[in-house]
C-alpha cells in the first residue's frame, strides 16, 4: 500500500489515540498501524496514547508514543489484548468538556479511537459535542470487534482470530468427546449476532463431525425444541456437541442468560460473557428432560478475545491497514470525521478494500447474520456462510482419523 502524503489539509498539531471496548487478539496492529502512519505525515507532530481509553483522557493520563522504538511496536504489534488498556465508559457532555481542556493543552488536533459498536458512539458523541462547542478536532473511528456486527463492514478486525479460535477449540472438542461420547454444549460470545458461534461450524472434518447443533441470537430459542434435537443427534451418532451463542434469546427476544444475570455497562448492555449460568442450565435441562446421563457445559468466554499463538494473517494485516488508512483519512483534508469500514469485492478471489463511513452509519447500532447464512432448521449455518468465513479464518490444522479395518476372529 502506497503512502499517501496529504497536501492543503489546513489543520496541523498532536494526535492521540485510544482503544475501547474487548480487547482482541490483532487490535494493536491497528495501533501500530496508526502511530507508524502518522509518522510520515507533517501535519502530524506529537503522537499520544491515551491509557484506557477514554478514561485515562479524563485523567489526562497520555503516554508520549514517539518513544517506542520500531522494533518495540513491531512486537506489540503481534501481541494479542489493548496495549493501551481498555474502558467501557460512554462519554457524557460534561465528560466531552473536559475532554477538550485535556485536548487543548496538549494542542491534539486528531482524535483516533479504537473499538466496537460503542466505542463508534463515543467517537461520535465526542464528535458532535465538538462541533457544538467550536472545538477544532478530527475524529476517527478504527473499527475492531470479535462479534463482527458493525454495521457497513463485510467483517471487522479481531474477529478472524477469534473466530479461528473457536473453529479450533472445537476441533478439539469434538476429537474429545468421540472419544469419550456424552453431550457437550459450547457458550460462544454473540450478544446480537451469530457470527462468532458460527465459526465453529469450520471445525467439522467428516460427516459426523460436531458441531452438531448451532443456535444463534437471530433465531427465537425454544427449550423444548433444543431437547428433541439434542435426543436426535444423540439417537443417530451416539453423542452430540451444541453451539450455543451467548446472546440466544426466547420469543419475546429477552436473552435467556439475562433472567440469571443483571449486571450492566454504561451503555446499557447486559454482561452475558462473564458467567457459566447459560451453560450451567442448558445441561440441567438436557439431563434431566432428555435422559442422557453424561452431559457438560463449557463457556469460552474472555479466552476468545487475546488467545496467543491463533492469530489469523489475513485478521491481523487487514487490522494494520485499518488503523493506516484512518490517518490517511484524517489528514487528507477531505473529512473532518468518520470510521474505518473493509469493504469485501466480489467474485471468487478474496480483495478487501478500507473505505470511509460517516460515524452516525456505525454508531451504536449493530448488524446481525444474513439470512443466507442460517440453515432453514434454525440449527445450523449454510454453506454461504462457510464460504464467507473460511478466507478470514485462514488454513485450520489438519486432523485424521484411523480406517479401523475390524480384524477377524479367531478360534
Amino acid at each position: 500500500m502506497a503512502t499517501q502524503r496529504s497536501g492543503g489539509a489546513g489543520v496541523t498539531g498532536n494526535m492521540v489515540i485510544a482503544q475501547s471496548g474487548g480487547p482482541t487478539a490483532v487490535i494493536n496492529q491497528s495501533l501500530v498501524g496508526a502511530i507508524v502512519e502518522a509518522k510520515k505525515h507533517r501535519e502530524i507532530k506529537g503522537i499520544y496514547g491515551s491509557l484506557h481509553g477514554l478514561k485515562g483522557l479524563l485523567e489526562e493520563r497520555l503516554c508520549d508514543l514517539r518513544k517506542e522504538s520500531p522494533a518495540n511496536l513491531e512486537r506489540v504489534a503481534r501481541t494479542p489484548s489493548s496495549a493501551l488498556g481498555s474502558v467501557r465508559k460512554k462519554p457524557t457532555p460534561e465528560d466531552c468538556a473536559k475532554v477538550f481542556e485535556v485536548l487543548r493543552r496538549h494542542d491534539i488536533r486528531f482524535f483516533f479511537y479504537i473499538g466496537g459498536n460503542d466505542s463508534a458512539e463515543t467517537t461520535h458523541i465526542i464528535n458532535e459535542e465538538a462541533r457544538k462547542a467550536g472545538f477544532p478536532i478530527r475524529c476517527f473511528h478504527i473499527c475492531k470487534t470479535i462479534d463482527n456486527d458493525l454495521r457497513e463492514n463485510d467483517h471487522t478486525p479481531g474477529y478472524g482470530s477469534a473466530a479461528r479460535f473457536v473453529a479450533q477449540a472445537f476441533m478439539g472438542d469434538n476429537l474429545d468427546n468421540r472419544s469419550l461420547p456424552g453431550v457437550k454444549i459450547n457458550v460462544v460470545m454473540g450478544r446480537h449476532a451469530g457470527f462468532l458461534t458460527a465459526a465453529s461450524a469450520l471445525a467439522r472434518v467428516f460427516p459426523d463431525d460436531g458441531p452438531h447443533l448451532i443456535y444463534l441470537p437471530e433465531r427465537p430459542f425454544s427449550m423444548e425444541r433444543f431437547i428433541a434435537d439434542v435426543q436426535a443427534v444423540y439417537a443417530k451418532h451416539g453423542r452430540c456437541i451444541v453451539a450455543v451463542s451467548e446472546g440466544i434469546a426466547d420469543e419475546k427476544g429477552e436473552p435467556i442468560a439475562s433472567k440469571f444475570i443483571k449486571e450492566t455497562d454504561s451503555h446499557g448492555n447486559v454482561q452475558l460473557s462473564g458467567s457459566g449460568a447459560l451453560g450451567d442450565l442448558l445441561a440441567a435441562e438436557v439431563k434431566a428432560k432428555a435422559n442422557i446421563s453424561r452431559v457438560r457445559a463449557d463457556t469460552f468466554g474472555y479466552l476468545q478475545r487475546s488467545f496467543v499463538g491463533v492469530v489469523s494473517p489475513v485478521d491481523a494485516r487487514e487490522a494494520r491497514q485499518v488503523g493506516v488508512m484512518a490517518v490517511r483519512f484524517a489528514v487528507s483534508g477531505r473529512f473532518e470525521s468518520g470510521s474505518t469500514a473493509i469493504r469485501r469485492a466480489p467474485g471468487r478471489a478474496y480483495r478487501t478494500t478500507i473505505e470511509r463511513v460517516e460515524l452516525a452509519m456505525v454508531a451504536k447500532e449493530t448488524r446481525h447474520m444474513p439470512g443466507e447464512f442460517i440453515a432453514p432448521s434454525g440449527n445450523d449455518v449454510t454453506t454461504a456462510f462457510l464460504d464467507y468465513a473460511r478466507p478470514l479464518v485462514g488454513e485450520l490444522p489438519e486432523i485424521g482419523r484411523l480406517k479401523a479395518v475390524p480384524v477377524a476372529r479367531r478360534g
